[in-house]
């Protein structure tokens, strides 16, 4: 069985004139003998406009990915709904929790999912919402709850579940998607709050395979400090990963250490990039 993953929502874009950047994260996988499926929404500007101008029908998709409650990839999900009609939605349970940003000066800004269920499900979203490792498509799972079982991988001190900063959100609803494909496993991120070693890890331990082909998406190493980006980096390197293809919240500057560091493997997932496998 082949795949295509194309990014469809993503901070920056390609060269694909008309194409849009938004803040957040989207990717459409087709497979060569079931019908596509898509993998978040980013933050609902840009996912109609972009999946249009690059010629993808996107109500042949039946199932979308939600990878965690956050607007920047659930945001696309009602203007989805609202375009083509009923779609099963698969993620976490947790995926409708409050959660908030708060800065420094005690400001506040909410960034979880920006509707509610009975909305979506107005609109024709059936939820399918496990915390399990489960086959959601032919040759394509997802995690489930990823264990936090690294010392590095502490997360993003910077996310809460109240307005006031008092109960710090670890994001457990952070999921993301496994594709077997006949070069080995390609694992895409949504923002892999979990950490990228522990989300590999924990494929490992489920499946018993560490063949990992390629990673797309958001590492979030943009809001991690160096002592996670060099572990990380290090923990790749025994990999074998043919293909990483960061994105979104990975950040500029850890973008352009892993340049630095794996320059064979190293790709950027802008809109329009496209891995066939």
């Amino acid at each position: 069985m082949s795949f295509r993953i194309t990014i469809l929502c993503e901070n920056t874009v390609g060269n694909l004139s008309g194409t849009l950047g938004e803040h957040g994260f989207s990717a459409l996988v087709e497979s060569s003998n079931a019908v596509p499926l898509l993998f978040d929404t980013g933050g609902g500007m840009t996912l109609l406009h972009n999946a249009g101008r690059m010629k993808k029908d996107l109500s042949k998709v039946e199932k979308v990915v939600i990878s965690h409650g956050h607007y920047d990839h659930a945001g696309g999900l009602l203007p989805l709904l609202e375009k083509f009609g009923p779609k099963q939605v698969c993620g976490h349970p947790g995926i409708f929790k409050a959660r908030h940003r708060v800065k420094d000066v005690g400001e506040y800004i909410p960034i979880g999912m920006p509707f509610d269920r009975a909305e979506l499900e107005a609109a024709g979203a059936s939820f399918d919402l496990s915390a399990a490792y489960r086959e959601i498509a032919p040759a394509v799972c997802l995690t489930g709850e990823v264990p936090r079982v690294t010392g590095f991988e502490t997360g993003d001190q910077g996310l809460f579940c109240d307005c006031a900063g008092q109960v710090l959100d670890v994001t457990p609803d952070d999921q993301s998607l496994v594709i077997e494909s006949d070069k080995g496993l390609v694992v895409i991120l949504g923002c892999c709050h979990a950490g990228l070693v522990n989300t590999v890890e924990h494929i490992a331990d489920v499946t018993g395979r560490r063949d990992v082909y390629a990673i797309i998406g958001g590492t979030h190493l943009g809001f991690s400090g160096q002592d996670q980006i060099d572990k990380t980096i290090a923990a790749i390197r025994t990999m074998g990963v043919s293909r990483l293809a960061v994105s979104h919240c990975t950040g500029f500057a850890a973008s352009a250490r892993l340049s630095r560091e794996l320059p064979k493997e190293f790709q950027v997932a802008m809109v329009g990039y496209s891995l066939e496998v």
